[in-house]
Order: C-alpha cells, then sequence, then structure tokens
C-alpha cells in the first residue's frame, strides 16, 4: 500500500510476515457496526478473506450485505471497529481510495456499456493514448484485452464484439476480468449467478475456480444459490439481522444445513 504509512488517516500495525504470499490474509473486519438513524444495520461484524480463498457472503434481503459491501468499497464508513487490508489498519475514505487499494467490485448492473466493444469495455476509464496526443492506442488496447481474457480463461470470439451482443454469462465474465486486470487484491462479487441459466452459471463458477488457483486475489462472493456456494467457496458466513451467525468451511456443511439456518427464524411453532 503506497504512502498509506504516512496517510493521517491511516492507523499502522505491523504487516503479516507472509503478507505477500497466497493464503496471506487480504482483508479482516473487526467489530465493524453501522447505523442508520434508529435502525442499526451491522452489528459487532468480525470477517476475514485470504488470498486464494473464495468466501461466500449468504442472507435474506435486509439482513445487512449490501451494507457491509459498502463499507468494504469505501461508500460507507462504519460507526464502530476497524478493517485491516494487508496486514495494516485502514480507513477507506471512498470508493477511490479502496480502489487504489485493489479492491474491486462487481454489481449486479456490470457498468457495461453495451454500444462499446470489448477491449474498450475492458480500459473504461483507463484507456491508453499516444502521449500527450488524445488519440486511442486501440492495437495496443486490443492486445491487451485479449491476454486478460485468456489469462483467466474467458472465451469471446472477438474483443471488437459489442458487449451488447453477448450473452450474460460472457458480459458478466467481462466484468470481472475488468476488475482483476485492474490489478485487484480483493473482489467483491454481488450476485454474479443471478437470473443466469445453467450453462450461463456454469460458465461463471469456472472463472471463479480458474481464479482461486491463481491464489493471488481474495474473493467475497454473495450469492442466494447456496447449492454454488457450497460448490465454489471456501468458507460461508450467514450474515442475519446485521450479525454473522454462522462461519464455516463450505467442506464442513450442507445446502441443507444452510436452508435450515436461513430460514429457521420464519417457521411459526405448532
Amino acid at each position: 500500500m503506497t504512502g498509506e504509512a504516512a496517510d493521517p488517516n491511516t492507523a499502522g500495525t505491523p504487516a503479516a510476515a507472509d503478507g505477500a504470499g497466497a493464503g496471506a490474509e487480504v482483508i479482516r473486519v473487526e467489530r465493524v457496526s453501522k447505523r442508520f438513524g434508529p435502525v442499526t444495520a451491522l452489528r459487532d461484524i468480525n470477517l476475514h478473506v485470504a488470498r486464494g480463498e473464495i468466501l461466500g457472503l449468504i442472507g435474506d434481503n435486509g439482513a445487512g450485505k449490501s451494507t457491509l459491501i459498502k463499507i468494504l468499497t469505501g461508500f460507507h464508513r462504519p460507526d464502530s471497529g476497524r478493517i485491516l487490508f494487508e496486514g495494516t489498519e485502514t480507513r477507506l475514505r471512498s470508493v477511490a481510495h479502496a480502489r487504489s487499494l485493489g479492491i474491486e467490485t462487481v454489481y449486479q448492473d456490470l457498468a457495461l456499456i453495451d454500444g462499446l466493444p470489448v477491449y474498450l469495455n475492458l480500459h473504461l476509464n483507463k484507456e491508453l493514448t499516444h502521449g500527450p496526443l488524445p488519440f486511442l492506442r486501440r492495437r495496443e488496447m486490443r492486445r491487451r484485452a485479449r491476454e486478460a481474457l485468456d489469462s483467466v480463461g474467458i472465451e469471446i470470439p472477438s474483443v471488437t464484439a459489442e458487449v451488447g451482443q453477448l450473452s450474460g454469462g460472457q458480459r458478466q465474465a467481462i466484468a470481472v476480468a475488468r476488475s482483476v486486470h485492474s490489478d485487484a487484491k480483493l473482489l467483491l462479487l454481488d450476485e454474479p449467478l443471478a437470473a443466469m441459466g445453467a450453462r450461463e452459471g456454469t460458465q461463471i463458477l469456472r472463472l471463479l475456480r480458474r481464479l482461486k488457483q491463481r491464489g493471488d486475489l481474495a474473493i467475497i462472493l454473495i450469492a442466494h444459490n447456496y447449492s454454488q456456494v457450497v460448490d465454489v467457496c471456501d468458507r460461508v458466513n450467514l450474515l442475519q439481522h446485521g450479525e454473522i451467525t454462522f462461519d464455516r468451511r463450505s467442506a464442513d456443511t450442507s445446502v441443507a444445513e444452510l436452508l435450515e439456518l436461513v430460514h429457521a427464524e420464519y417457521r411459526v411453532e405448532a
């Protein structure tokens, strides 16, 4: 984190000795709480994710998932608690600050421009130009776009194809590739499998497995399909009424158990 030690808004703690390696902790949230007027959105949240790990974050609507993600992206600031990024306590001042550290988010709306080709969407707001002249280095951007897609195994026939002509799975994959191409260290995925068919969902799950195998990226996946969560995630956190009530390795849980936990509060005793 270049320059963070000198930042008056950032308190420093010693970085982990293995902070650069696979398996090193990327982010840790400790006792984070957030209120909006009389409403408590988050209560004493504790969460951590390491490089090469996918954490599944589940919970019903209104549980606090969106608030937590907005805190991790710098959009909201917590009322209490602290966030450690790569071993250093950090106050995320803004979305731009979070992105400068390597925290990238792919929302459901994807933020792609349908009328632009794939390679320009991958370089959106980061276009390459010829020195001081405002002329795009299109050939170089096409080359880098193809490399970025190939590096994570995304099959797009042509980087010059308009994004609006692609399938939902391909569009989602491009949005993920753009974040990874931006040297992300923590990738937050907000319902990337929502409203997708089985074939497109399989494509995204395959992409997530490839990203996990690379070992240089921590991922938090918000999803409602518990079968997919258990399949692709290393751990599962359940968020209920602003609190994480469940944290377990995916290998040690099941879809049936997750469904039982999520829906137990709605059952009415006979």
